[in-house]
């Protein structure tokens, strides 16, 4: 698989998948986009699609609406504003993990959610969660924290279409900790890594569980970890505490690490 690599500033270009095994660009259009036995594409895409992909009538491209279709098409027609289709079939979407996995990252500083955003929707994510805590550097007002996520909402969509996946991650709006928790109870499962949990006997064992739910949330704290008295309210809404291992990983790092060893395992026992 090809991936065509955009700087973040960049983002906004819709981005198109290249799979080279049937040579296939995979783009996301909304739902009523969708008719019978035909479809259309707006907006950047067109401009992609036409001038950057340099695609003619007739040649064949993927589109989904975030529900779990891919619709396999050939190009009809162009127009300045608008691309027609021909559908031509449709299959379930392959790429998705049967267990929804949710994000609750705590912000971190500088430009560390972009990058912890677009990798874990690579790796399978279903959403991710901008969560406030009490040892986090950034301060966001309201004004900022919507920009901030339209922005990390559209790095969630290029990675989705970088990786093939069936859906567009939502990226929810900036929460505290308190409505994380009370968002996770809705959840299968979840758990917290934290640095004074060593029970890597209870870690493995959990591990060994993820592919039973349906749904499990992962928290993840600030550069500073943490506060115990977070942990403990985690803990006593029945979120399980684990651990990552003799190391200390950075907020950037230990997300990304259960992500993998998360889709690993669901994807494992398939």
């Amino acid at each position: 698989m090809k991936s065509y690599e955009h700087r973040h500033d960049r983002m906004l270009v819709l981005f198109a998948v290249n799979m080279e095994e049937n040579n296939v660009y995979h783009f996301f259009v909304p739902m009523e986009q969708i008719q019978e036995n035909r479809a259309w594409i707006t907006g950047d895409d067109v401009n992609h699609i036409a001038h950057v992909l340099r695609m003619k009538e007739g040649e064949k491209l993927v589109v989904s609406a975030g529900r779990g279709i891919d619709y396999y098409c050939a190009i009809q027609s162009f127009e300045p504003d608008c691309v027609w289709l021909e559908i031509e079939k449709e299959e379930p979407v392959q790429t998705e993990l049967p267990t929804k996995l949710v994000l609750f990252q705590a912000l971190p500083k500088g430009d560390k959610m972009e990058w912890i955003i677009q990798k874990a929707v690579e790796l399978g994510a279903y959403e991710i969660v901008p969560v406030r805590t009490k040892r986090a550097v950034v301060k966001l007002d309201e004004k900022k924290a919507a920009k901030k996520v339209s922005r990390w909402q559209a790095i969630a969509t290029a990675a989705a279409k970088q990786s093939g996946r069936g859906i567009i991650p939502e990226v929810h709006e900036v929460v505290d900790f308190g409505k994380a928790l009370e968002m996770a109870a809705k959840l299968e499962k979840n758990v917290i890594p934290y640095e004074l949990f060593e029970d890597m006997e209870t870690t493995k064992e959990v591990m060994k569980q993820i592919t039973g739910h349906a749904s499990i949330g992962i928290f993840i704290g600030p550069e500073g970890g943490f506060e115990r008295g977070e942990v403990e309210r985690a803990m006593e809404q029945g979120i399980q505490p684990i651990s990552l291992g003799k190391r200390i990983l950075r907020t950037e790092t230990a997300g990304i690490a259960l992500l993998s060893v998360m889709m690993f395992r669901i994807e494992e026992n398939e």
